[in-house]
């Protein structure tokens, strides 16, 4: 599903030249989960951001579901991200002045859909989160594991192959990580939905298909 060829991607300034992710050569498989961890700066977020199109690679080849996505415009890019991808962020990013099934349909803006499949394709991705009784509140009247449901809605109302998500549990306590951690297991075996998680937690870790590390920008295990 997803290839990456020799990936390195360098930050530069006037004075300083960081390599962040250096020489990674890694495949996914179709309906895999995998977990990516590694020590604070090691670029975990900047590979996975590389893998979700949304950070441009300095050298190295992508090839996501077969095709060499490096040759695509920026506007083959929003739509092959928009049509393939799901994003999960550690920190919602939500919008507060929008109720739930508002912020769960904003893919669906970039797609030709009427308002109405929108809403049944938001509903739909909200009852699979067990938040069906929530459609009409807003981010700031819910807890953070809910935020965090409504999150992985809004990353699969779209029905992506593959969701990218970065420290999907790291602003909850074990309980609620462990409730949001069912749900991608879920997704990911009933749905065959592939998903790459980068994650500070061993336990979270080994719940998932399989554990790459980085230290340095690099890949050890």
């Amino acid at each position: 599903m997803i290839r990456l060829q020799n990936i390195e991607k360098v930050y530069r300034t006037d004075t300083v030249e960081t390599l962040a992710v250096n020489g990674i050569s890694l495949d996914v498989a179709k309906g895999e989960f995998l977990s990516i961890m590694g020590p604070s700066g090691c670029g975990k977020s900047t590979l996975l951001n590389i893998m979700g199109l949304l950070d441009e690679p300095s050298k190295g080849i992508i090839r996501i579901d077969d095709q060499d996505v490096s040759k695509f415009s920026d506007q083959q890019l929003a739509k092959f991200r928009n049509k393939k991808l799901g994003f999960i962020f550690q920190s919602y990013h939500l919008i507060n002045d929008l109720q739930v099934i508002d912020n769960v349909e904003l893919p669906l803006l970039y797609r030709a859909s009427s308002a109405k499949e929108r809403k049944d394709l938001a509903t739909e991705a909200l009852e699979k989160v067990g938040l069906s009784n929530r459609l009409r509140h807003f981010p700031n009247q819910l807890s953070g594991g809910q935020r965090q449901r409504v999150a992985i809605a809004r990353a699969i109302v779209g029905k992506p192959q593959i969701i990218l998500a970065d420290e999907p549990t790291g602003n909850l306590d074990s309980a609620m990580g462990n409730e949001i951690m069912e749900i991608l297991i879920n997704l990911n075996k009933n749905d065959g939905t592939t998903i790459i998680m980068v994650t500070h937690d061993e336990n979270m870790a080994h719940k998932t298909h399989r554990l790459v590390r980085l230290f340095d920008g690099s890949q050890v295990v």
